[in-house]
């Protein structure tokens, strides 16, 4: 069993918890309820009750009792959780998959002709963004059809002659600042 090979005591552990937790509850049980009976019969006339402390005793035992209780049985719940949830989740994803497919084929065909196309294809023909309103125009195209701005690069750095956009503050090769 895989679990022996992971931890070879868990099997040993579990089955101590499944003894150990119930019996502690079972003792806070006792004790609490032993503490509120004294408390109730006070009333009666017996005098001040004086096994109340057993209350504050057996709450805390209980619940300890109870959670080591729900360590040891946490396997057998998760187990039976995943049966009842399994199913309906799988209906569900191969629901939601076949009323997508189509979409999704759509989709990935739209992706692989604008790939097979370069750029940002419209048509045949390639688009580049104007660098001042970032419109799509023509790549060959000297000026925005939108703003009006010069495309091409034609700024040269008077430190190393690389060209640059027009409105650039910044040499893309060197870092030179314009003034």
């Amino acid at each position: 069993m895989d679990e022996e090979r992971i931890n070879p005591g868990h099997s040993n552990v579990r089955n101590a918890l499944r003894i150990v937790g119930p019996l502690i509850a079972l003792v806070g049980l006792g004790l609490t309820i032993f503490g509120l009976v004294d408390f109730f019969r006070a009333f009666g006339g017996s005098g001040p009750p004086r096994y109340f402390w057993c209350v504050f005793v057996g709450m805390p035992l209980l619940a300890t009792g109870g959670f080591l209780t729900k360590l040891a049985y946490l396997g057998k719940i998760f187990r039976y959780m995943a049966g009842e949830t399994a199913p309906p989740m799988k209906d569900t994803f191969n629901y939601m998959a076949e009323g997508t497919r189509e979409g999704v084929k759509s989709m990935a065909s739209a992706l692989g002709q604008g790939l097979r196309e370069g750029g940002f294809g419209v048509g045949s023909q390639t688009m580049v963004r104007c660098h001042k309103c970032n419109a799509l125009v023509p790549e060959g195209a000297k000026f925005c059809s939108r703003c009006g701005q010069a495309l091409g690069k034609s700024k040269p750095c008077p430190q190393c002659a690389e060209a640059n956009d027009p409105d650039a503050r910044f040499c893309d090769n060197c870092g030179y600042k314009y003034e």
